[in-house]
């Protein structure tokens, strides 16, 4: 179920929805503190407190934050990216997962076309594009057939 992200009019549910969606961020943040073995600290700043909500504590947070700052310019930005480039990054590996993914599936298509002209089915109903598809599928198992012979010919 997605949540709709929009602002809540309604001041009572808005600020319920915020100690709820706070309250998991802490805890949120205390998971990847304990699981992942990680410094990690949040800052909250809200309209409903004039001084911002610090967590685990504040001295925890300015010596995090000290830590950061100790840093090189380089070191402390090696990892940060903007969310176009976050964005980018992700659209790129899932187009290249499709790609894969696509491959897969047309092997796979090919194979069982294969095995239905090996069945007599015959191959009269493709078009030049699964030909060569199938050519080259077929050329692959020559090959690897090939090999086999080969090694099996030099270990006995």
């Amino acid at each position: 179920m997605k949540v709709k992200l929009a602002y809540i009019a309604n001041n009572s549910v808005r600020k319920a929805t915020f100690k709820r969606r706070k309250k998991g961020l802490l805890k949120k943040t205390e998971e990847l503190r304990i699981l992942c073995g990680v410094d990690a600290c949040g800052i909250i700043f809200h309209p409903y407190d004039p001084e911002p909500e610090v967590f685990p504590s504040h001295i925890e947070a300015q010596r995090i934050i000290s830590q950061l700052r100790n840093k090189s310019e380089l070191e402390q930005h090696r990892r940060m990216v903007s969310q176009k480039d976050f964005i980018t990054q992700r659209v790129t590996s899932v187009n290249g997962q499709i790609v894969k993914q696509q491959k897969e599936v047309r092997h796979k298509e090919m194979t069982r076309i294969m095995f239905q002209c090996l069945n007599g089915e015959g191959f009269l109903h493709l078009n030049m594009v699964d030909l060569k598809d199938l050519n080259s599928l077929v050329g692959q198992y020559i090959i690897d057939i090939d090999r086999r012979i080969d090694f099996l010919e030099k270990n006995h």
